[in-house]
């Protein structure tokens, strides 16, 4: 399914008109012009995005006001815009591709509201791909969040979008055949000289037969990246590619979230560029971390493949130069390197706020419509070390709704249960009125609801694996949360992510718990019970959880096999939206109950402040 595609001008030509004057362009390390082409040598530059997450202004949806965060970064693709017609004017436009690395229409409200509220597959169009055409992307790869909506919406969006939509490994569930394009082949036109040959190969994580089963399984397969990518190259090679560029949506750190769940690794950036001969570089994405340049040794051939990830959302423009050489006739790679452009040093392109303004303000307007109230301010701050009004708010009305579907069945009669994660610690439901955009802060990602039955003693295996997200640390403090946590933030990089700490509560203050963090991972789950009498390993539950943690997501005990009660696809957010539509008032008098505790050696364990950095789920 590979293609030729002819490079094109006009589109950027009119764009580039439109750079902000005076904008300044601040470089991570400064990048030299590209030389003049001559008989024998020849600058190629590659610019690349990725994780862009359905953020095309800087702007918080959920604070409805401008972006911004303590590191001073700016997000969205208005100023990514800016960046790349600086650069193709720098590089000049014949001799750049632009392309992106997967996450594309999940993310914000914005993305969100044209899945569901207005779906694309309604007739409307989608913001990210009308900013990616005027953008002018060559191509882009899938990532794991193009399927959360499922397919039908992900084939619209490919239809909408002007560049093609790359994965070598999203195959027919029965013929093993590609279902996107798996690579194309850029023709770049050299006055004068041999034509260059550009390949470019879209590969994405494997975690999606996991992480969006309901929406893929008997469906498409997904094989592993090191595997797929030692088939297509080889072909990208035959076709007579002088520059193989990887757009790979997995991360550079080897490991996976989901453990041994599946036979292929989650992250597996660095082991393709170790294994697969004949890649030039591989513009990283799914891991949200800053890569300007990295350089990795193909065990094969000893030769050095140029790694560049940029963060997320916007932030940065990756930067891959390419010097190349012709010898006996031939495009031959003599060097590469790649720096990152910080969206925070220019201003958003007024084109593409012409062309999204009035998607943006739709959005500003449904997330802002009032649909209830609030007795008393509910604040996410403290939940990852304390319970909190605003996780048992989520946890009872996911609760209250399977217990409600479940009634009339043969597990109408079991007690239910219900995990949430602290995902959004600036989430707050204020006191008076309540807006779409205060609910949906609670709940930033587009989970499903669904149940499950364990037995007490596996909901204690699961409360001891989410324990592990604390340090072991002996005393009382007072602490920092970076002194009690595991979190992943800039003190932490390697930590777990605040979406995989699970906190269990229920309808009522039937179940409680401590967490003993002077204990090792493994041994904290102290004075379990539920009614008032330690649990009944034997006893049977039902537990409210997400698609994303049933399916093996955080790889927590028990979920995967566990008979599944409930499964309806209704999404976690849009639960708790109707709810406080339906009841109007939000009374933490009615369900909050305080279920758990952090302690050491039984006493209580105080915790104040906050990490600088924050998380980075």
């Amino acid at each position: 399914m590979s293609a030729l595609l002819e490079t094109t001008t006009s589109r950027r030509q009119m764009l580039a008109m439109a750079v902000v004057g005076g904008a300044g362009l601040a470089l991570a390390e400064p990048a030299a012009a590209a030389p003049k082409p001559d008989r024998h040598s020849y600058r190629f530059t590659v610019l690349g995005t990725t994780d862009l997450h359905g953020n095309v202004f800087n702007w918080d949806y959920f604070k409805d006001a401008e972006y911004d965060d303590k590191a001073k970064n700016d997000i969205g693709l208005a100023k990514v815009s800016t960046l790349v017609t600086a650069m193709r004017k720098e590089r000049g436009e014949a001799n750049t591709l632009l392309l992106d690395a997967g996450d594309t229409i999940q993310g914000t409200p914005l993305a969100y509201y044209y899945a569901r509220i207005d779906p694309i597959t309604g007739g409307s169009k989608h913001p990210m791909a009308l900013a990616m055409n005027a953008i002018g992307y060559d191509a882009a790869a899938l990532g794991n969040h193009e399927y959360n909506y499922g397919l039908d919406t992900l084939r619209v969006f490919e239809d909408q979008c002007d560049f093609p939509l790359l994965s070598a490994n999203s195959v027919d569930w029965d013929t093993r055949q590609p279902i996107f394009p798996d690579y194309v082949v850029k023709t770049v036109r050299i006055p004068g000289q041999k034509p260059l040959k550009v390949g470019i190969l879209g590969l994405v994580t494997p975690g999606v037969a996991i992480w969006d089963k309901a929406n893929v399984e008997g469906r498409v397969r997904f094989p592993g990246i090191v595997e797929q990518g030692a088939v297509m190259v080889p072909r990208m090679k035959a076709a007579g590619c002088d520059l193989v560029i990887v757009s790979c949506h997995s991360g550079p750190v080897p490991g996976s979230s989901y453990g041994d769940a599946l036979p292929y690794p989650e992250n597996a950036s660095t082991q393709l560029a170790e294994q697969v001969p004949g890649i030039d570089a591989i513009l990283v994405g799914h891991a949200h971390l800053e890569i300007p340049e990295r350089f990795v040794t193909n065990a094969a051939t000893g030769k050095q493949v140029l790694l560049s990830e940029p963060l997320r959302w916007g932030m940065r423009l990756s930067v891959m130069d390419f010097d190349l050489a012709k010898e006996r006739g031939q495009w031959i790679l003599k060097s590469s390197a790649a720096t990152l452009l910080n969206a925070n040093t220019v201003a958003e392109d007024p084109a593409i706020d012409a062309i999204l303004r009035p998607a943006h303000e739709q959005v500003r307007t449904y997330v802002n419509s009032v649909i209830g109230s609030c007795t008393t301010t509910m604040s996410a701050a403290t939940s990852r070390f304390e319970d909190t009004m605003a996780m048992d708010f989520v946890n009872f009305v996911q609760a209250d709704a399977v217990k409600a579907v479940l009634a009339g069945t043969q597990y109408a009669a079991l007690p239910v249960l219900s995990i949430a994660a602290p995902f959004n610690k600036d989430a707050a439901i204020p006191a008076g009125q309540v807006t779409v955009r205060d609910v949906a802060g609670m709940y930033v990602f587009d989970n499903t609801l669904m149940a499950v039955v364990l037995t007490g003693a596996q909901v204690r295996d699961y409360l001891e694996f989410s324990a592990g997200y604390f340090r072991q640390v002996s005393g009382t403090g007072p602490f920092q949360p970076e002194q009690v946590t595991n979190a992943v933030t800039v003190l932490a990089p390697g930590g777990t992510p605040d979406y995989n700490y699970d906190i269990m509560g229920g309808l009522d203050a039937s179940l409680s718990y401590d967490i003993d963090i002077s204990q090792p991972a493994g041994s904290r789950i102290g004075n379990l019970t539920y009614a008032g009498a330690p649990i009944d390993p034997a006893a049977e539950f039902v537990i409210a959880i997400n698609n994303y943690r049933q399916s093996g997501g955080g790889n927590y005990p028990h979920v995967k096999t566990a008979p599944v009660v409930y499964n309806a696809q209704v999404e976690i957010r849009q639960l708790i939206i109707d709810w406080v539509s339906a009841h109007g008032t939000i009374d933490p008098a009615d369900f909050t109950t305080y279920d758990w505790h952090l302690v050491s050696g039984g006493n209580p364990v105080q915790v104040v402040g906050a990490v600088e950095g924050g998380a980075t789920a």
